[in-house]
């Protein structure tokens, strides 16, 4: 658990969870769902992971390779709590959360583990706003479990990226170089968004 990294005083939400079936503004039907780690799931997270262009890499993620993105989803996939973009029977869509711990289960309190997000969308998918569905329900999914703290860090020059966490309130907490880190206190299952007035 980490207690140099700054999170918002108030909350964000709530987000509304999985699962949801949309039309991204390409006419497409998409559905989000949380993802299950049983073997055709992974098979076919692994397709999109196998696809993506390394040219959207950030921070050296994903990685590149079938068996370097097996072994990375597996990792992810353990302790993980995570959500899938779904068109036509294969995935284009998924976001991540990663506890900063080795063990959660382990935790008394999910609530005080800190969650780092990821979320990744195939190349020709995005701009059509598959990534703020997934963003949201995934925050949603992770409330539902009791999780509050979460934190990413995103490239600078990404602006898209950058003005998507904000809208759903992610707030600036830090910075490197060519970084910036930013964290969201999520609202847990049952409360309101706690803004101050």
């Amino acid at each position: 658990m980490d207690g140099t990294r700054v999170y918002p005083d108030d909350t964000a939400g709530p987000f509304p969870s999985p699962p949801v079936t949309f039309g991204d503004r390409d006419g497409r039907t998409i559905v989000v769902r949380p993802f299950d780690p049983d073997e055709p799931q992974v098979d076919a997270l692994t397709e999109m992971y196998v696809q993506f262009d390394p040219a959207d890499r950030a921070q050296g993620i994903p990685p590149s390779g079938e068996t370097r993105v097996r072994n990375w989803l597996e990792t992810i996939c353990a302790d993980g709590v995570n959500v899938a973009a779904w068109h036509d029977g294969r995935v284009v869509g998924h976001a991540t959360l990663v506890p900063d711990v080795d063990d959660p289960a382990a935790v008394d309190d999910v609530g005080e583990i800190a969650w780092e997000l990821a979320i990744f969308v195939l190349q020709e998918y995005q701009r059509a706003g598959i990534g703020t569905e997934l963003l949201e329900r995934l925050l949603g999914h992770a409330s539902d479990q009791g999780i509050e703290k979460v934190w990413l860090t995103v490239e600078r020059w990404n602006s898209p990226a950058i003005a998507l966490y904000k809208r759903v309130g992610f707030e600036v907490c830090g910075s490197e170089s060519f970084e910036q880190e930013m964290a969201i206190r999520v609202a847990r299952a049952g409360e309101g968004s706690q803004e101050s007035g």
